[in-house]
Order: C-alpha cells, then sequence, then structure tokens
C-alpha cells in the first residue's frame, strides 16, 4: 500500500515535532559519492583557498564538499559566497545568507559533506565556528544535520533522510538537538544561550545507538550545555510501528548509519532573515 498524501502530510509533522517547516529536509537523497566506510574518518576544512568563487570548494573528486542546497523562497535569492572579509581565523570563511521561508517552500542554504559511513556504535564527533545575524528571535533555525538517506525503505515514497540537527529552541536563543526524523523527542537546554554577532565554537558528540544506549553532548564555547543518553539513529521497530497505522509495510534498511552532514542554514523556519557565517569545520568517526 503506497502512503497517502493525507499520511504524508502527518508523517512530516510528526517527524518535526515543532513544525512541517523544520521537518522538509531531503532535496538530494542520492548524492551520488562513493562511501568509504573505513573508519577512522576525518574530514575537516577551513574555507581557505586561493580564490573566492565557490565552486572551488566542490571539486571533481570529491575530496572536499560534494553538494550543496540552496533553496530561495523569493522573490529574493539566497546566497552560499566564500567571505574573505570575515573570519574565526586564517583568510576565508563561509557565508549563508537566508531570507525566511514561505508558503510551501523552505529557506535553505547550505553545503553537504558525503562519502561517508558512521555506523551503529561509533562514535562522531562534530565541530564548527559560527557567526550569526540577527539579534532577534530565530525560532527553529536550523545549523547542522546528520542524516542517513540510504537507511529509508526504498518501497515507501518521499525520502525524508532520518537523522537527527542542532536547532535553535525556547524563541531562538539555545541550541538544542532535535531528533524529530527519527521519531524521538528534542534534547534541550536553557544553561548557554547562543552567542549572536561573536565568533561561537560548537562541538557535537555523540555514540551512535538506535536506543537509549547512545550518547549524546553539545558544547558550546567549551561549555557542556547537553550531556544526555538516549537513541540518535532511527529505530526500526519504531518505524515499523509509525507505518503501520496507516497499512504500510515499513523495513528500515541495513546497515544503519549516517552518509551526510550538512552545514550553514539547513532551513529557516523562523521569520527572520539570516546571516550566518561558518568557519573551522571538522568531523571525526571513530
Amino acid at each position: 500500500m503506497q502512503p497517502s498524501t493525507k499520511f504524508l502530510s502527518r508523517f512530516l509533522l510528526l517527524l518535526s515535532l515543532g513544525g512541517v517547516l523544520g521537518a522538509l529536509g531531503c532535496d538530494d537523497d542520492n548524492p551520488g559519492t562513493t562511501v568509504d566506510t573505513g573508519l577512522p574518518y576525518t574530514f575537516a576544512d577551513d574555507f581557505e583557498t586561493t580564490t573566492t568563487d565557490l565552486e572551488s570548494l566542490f571539486p571533481a573528486n570529491n575530496n572536499r564538499w560534494t553538494n550543496r542546497q540552496n533553496v530561495s523562497p523569493g522573490p529574493e535569492d539566497n546566497i552560499i559566497r566564500l567571505s574573505p572579509n570575515f573570519t574565526r581565523e586564517g583568510f576565508q570563511s563561509i557565508n549563508f545568507l537566508a531570507y525566511p521561508s514561505v508558503a510551501d517552500t523552505i529557506s535553505k542554504a547550505n553545503i553537504e559533506k558525503g562519502g561517508f559511513f558512521a555506523p551503529v556504535g561509533s562514535n562522531v564527533s562534530i565541530s564548527a565556528d559560527f557567526y550569526l545575524w540577527p539579534d532577534g528571535p530565530v525560532p527553529d533555525l536550523f545549523l547542522l544535520d546528520l542524516e542517513c538517506c540510504s537507511c529509508w525503505d526504498p518501497d515507501v515514497p518521499d525520502n525524508q533522510c532520518p537523522g537527527i540537527r542542532l536547532t535553535l529552541k525556547g524563541n531562538g536563543e539555545y541550541l538544542a538537538i532535535e531528533r524529530g526524523k527519527i521519531l524521538g523527542g528534542t534534547l534541550e537546554q536553557t544553561r548557554v544561550s547562543f552567542p549572536r554577532r561573536r565568533w561561537t565554537n560548537v562541538r557535537w558528540e555523540m555514540r551512535l545507538a538506535p536506543d537509549g544506549t547512545g550518547r549524546n553532548i553539545l558544547t558550546i564555547n567549551d561549555e557542556t550545555v547537553i550531556d544526555e543518553t538516549g537513541k540518535n539513529l532511527p529505530n526500526a521497530r519504531e518505524f515499523a510501528e509509525f507505518f503501520a497505522d496507516e497499512g504500510i509495510d515499513f523495513t528500515l534498511q541495513e546497515p544503519l548509519g549516517y552518509e551526510r552532514v550538512q552545514v550553514g542554514v539547513t532551513a529557516n523556519s523562523s521569520p527572520a532573515t539570516v546571516n550566518l557565517y561558518v568557519d573551522n569545520f571538522r568531523i571525526n568517526i571513530e
């Protein structure tokens, strides 16, 4: 049985646990890159190049970034560009300008690294420096996504690339770990508000598991704000039961693991125009 339009709408709403605009997020469920399953795996980029041409980040051999998302709600275009004028260190950062979402168009401006595989039981560490405008509220602004497009049942349409994400909650003041796309609740904190108009280091560490044995640590400027156990991968039984309510057979695909990361404005569900700079990105999997 194919899922109905009504069911898919409900599915997207439930996955977001905070609004449909935050849930939609799989513009390309087949990045087309060779997957490196070897561990340990490390990728780092400080966005230094010999040119300000954005294409320099996307070489044919995929040894830097592998894809980008730039979805403009109109009439003005979102922007992704290298910035030699604003850096945490070195000579360049990357800048994302994203206007508010409108109607059914979710505003996005981000880059993606694919081609790795982070399986159950692996330890993942992701870090980056962020510089965020505006000063006002930016609720449900998504900055970082870790996804597994390959784990979606190929017989069920509209691959949603289940995964976990970093988003701003509490009227856009506090960084949180959002797990709606793996049918989990958001891990929130009110210990440290997310700084504006200054460089901020974020480090996200995980021990991956589809059950309560997972570990989730979030650190802002060397201060740990979240340290909780809980699932951080989709759970096959939970997904099967969720779809069974509609009479749909859903089988989470194996081997289970994440194979792409996105950074930037992965979804601007806030009412504000967002201007974000990112520098010194790094992901390590062991």
